[in-house]
């Protein structure tokens, strides 16, 4: 990795403080991975590590992060079966980096659901750069070009991770916010419980709808702190046995 003058990089692991987007940097060369983690924790990411497939998956069914940085090269599994397992649980953008040059390789792994390819050796300023676009286009059509969901007032940015209510952000914890914004992103759809379930938490918790229950109503305690006024009293709506669906976003409310 070729670093960049002129940038600090004094932030450590888990600085606290920290409120950008969360990175799990799965890498089994111990030297890449503690200047990969350098780097982009003075860029303002939250960062977790995993020096192989096995732990990766662990700590992906612990807390899902925003965005997953793989070396496809990993001891114990090839990267592409976790690219398989990612992506059949959720939509977290994933970041390829990767010494292999085949064109095969990368084809491959763009075809099983990646979002991006970066070769070693890189810039890291490139690397911050595919890692924004790819949490921009994460949102989905919903999003505009900058990453953001907006309803009304709401505003959720996706490569700041966070989130603002008529410009009054909000202090919402990992989970809240990635329950958020599932639920903006299928905005005007019903999304089951399940379904919240397995994107926010895991399969391994796919019996606990109590969790849902929980984290949405504490979502909706904190969005009304922010929105004295009141409207964004009806975004989230229950239906009943089943799940949430929140209001489309409306174009002509500006936050």
């Amino acid at each position: 990795m070729r670093r960049q003058p002129g940038r600090d990089r004094g932030g450590q692991t888990g600085q606290t403080g920290q409120t950008g987007p969360s990175v799990l940097i799965v890498e089994d060369d111990d030297e890449t991975r503690a200047a990969l983690s350098r780097e982009l924790t003075a860029r303002g990411y939250r960062i977790a590590e995993a020096p192989d497939g096995r732990t990766a998956l662990e700590r992906w069914q612990l807390r899902r992060p925003d965005i997953v940085l793989l070396d496809l090269g990993l001891p114990d599994m090839e990267g592409l079966q976790i690219v398989r397992r990612m992506r059949s649980e959720a939509g977290t953008p994933i970041v390829i980096l990767s010494g292999r040059y085949e064109e095969r390789e990368k084809v491959e792994a763009l075809d099983r659901g990646a979002d991006d390819y970066v070769t070693k050796p890189f810039g890291v300023e490139e690397l911050d750069a595919r890692l924004r676009v790819a949490l921009r286009h994460a949102v989905g059509p919903t999003g505009d070009q900058a990453g953001r969901l907006v309803a009304g007032p709401l505003v959720l940015d996706a490569v700041r991770h966070e989130v603002r209510v008529s410009s009054r952000p909000v202090d919402l914890t990992p989970r809240e916010f990635e329950l958020l914004r599932v639920l903006l992103e299928n905005a005007g759809r019903l999304v089951t419980k399940g379904r919240l379930l397995r994107a926010v938490w895991g399969t391994a918790y796919q019996d606990e709808a109590s969790y849902v229950y929980v984290h949405v109503s504490q979502l909706r305690r904190k969005l009304a702190a922010a929105d004295p006024e009141g409207r964004l009293r009806d975004l989230i709506a229950t239906e009943p046995g089943v799940g949430y669906r929140v209001s489309a976003p409306s174009d002509d409310s500006k936050p």
